[in-house]
C-alpha cells in the first residue's frame, strides 16, 4: 500500500495567531526551534504563514528607502513586511497547502515545482492537521530492504505482472534492487524497471535482465493474399 502524507507528515504543529506581535513570533520560533509558522485566524483555519525571511526584512536599510512610482510588486510586498507590527502584516499568504490523502509523490512534486521546504496539511475545512517537511518525505527511505524484497516479488512481479517470481531473483541492498532472470519478451524489461521503481524506498535498480523474445525488433513483412500478384 502507498504511503500517504498522513502517514509521514509532523502531527504537532506549533501555531501562531494572526493577530499576535513580532516579537511573540520570534520568541515562539526560538523556543520551539523551528523557522516558520503556521498561521491562525481566531476560528483556528490557516490563513498564512510566517517564516524566518519574514521577520528578517526587518534588517535590510534598503526597503527605509523612500518609495518610487514604478517599484516592482515584490520590493513592495517586502517594504510592507518589513513594516509589519503583527503577524498578519508579516505572513505569506495565500497558502499552499497539501491534503492527508496525496500520496508522498504528489507532495514532493508539489514541494519541488512551489520551491517551498514545507506544507501544512489541511482538511476540508482549512484546519491544520500536521506538516510535511522534505524530512519527513526522505523517511520513506528508511525502509527495511526485506520489505522491499517482499513487495517487489508479491506484489510487482506475481500480482502485477502475473509473472512466476520464482524465474526472477530479486536482492536489495541499501534499497537498491538487483533483478536477474529472464523475461519473456524484451518489452517486458523496462515495464518492469518502472513498477519497481514506484515501490516505497527504491532508491535504485541495477537491472541484469534477459529475454527469449526480443519484440521491440519490427519483423519481416508479411504478404497479404489481396497484395499478392496474379500469374500471366
Amino acid at each position: 500500500m502507498k504511503l500517504t502524507v498522513c502517514d509521514v507528515m509532523t502531527r504537532t504543529v506549533v501555531v501562531v495567531n494572526e493577530s499576535a506581535p513580532f516579537k511573540d513570533v520570534v520568541r515562539r520560533m526560538q523556543e520551539f526551534r523551528v523557522s516558520a509558522l503556521p498561521v491562525v485566524d481566531e476560528n483556528g483555519r490557516l490563513v498564512g504563514i510566517v517564516s524566518e525571511a519574514d521577520l528578517i526584512l526587518k534588517e535590510d536599510p534598503e526597503l527605509d528607502e523612500p518609495t518610487h512610482l514604478f517599484e516592482r510588486r515584490r520590493h513592495r510586498s517586502d517594504r510592507h513586511k518589513a513594516a509589519g507590527l503583527v503577524v498578519r502584516e508579516l505572513m505569506t499568504a495565500p497558502v499552499i497547502t497539501v491534503a492527508p490523502e496525496a500520496t508522498l509523490g504528489e507532495a514532493a512534486r508539489l514541494m519541488h515545482r512551489k520551491a517551498v521546504k514545507r506544507l501544512p496539511v489541511t482538511d476540508g475545512t482549512g484546519r491544520i492537521l500536521g506538516i510535511l517537511s522534505r524530512s519527513d518525505l526522505l523517511k520513506v527511505f528508511l525502509r527495511e530492504d526485506a520489505a522491499i524484497q517482499r513487495e517487489v516479488r508479491e506484489d510487482v512481479i506475481r500480482r502485477t505482472l502475473w509473472i512466476d517470481p520464482d524465474t526472477i531473483q530479486v536482492e536489495v541492498r541499501d534499497g537498491v534492487v538487483q533483478l536477474d532472470g529472464q523475461l519473456e519478451r524484451r518489452s517486458l524489461i523496462p515495464v518492469v524497471e518502472r513498477l519497481v521503481m514506484a515501490v516505497e524506498g527504491v532508491v535504485g535498480i541495477d537491472e541484469r535482465l534477459t529475454f527469449a523474445v526480443d519484440d521491440t525488433v519490427p519483423g519481416p513483412e508479411l504478404s497479404l493474399p489481396w497484395t499478392a500478384v496474379a500469374p500471366r
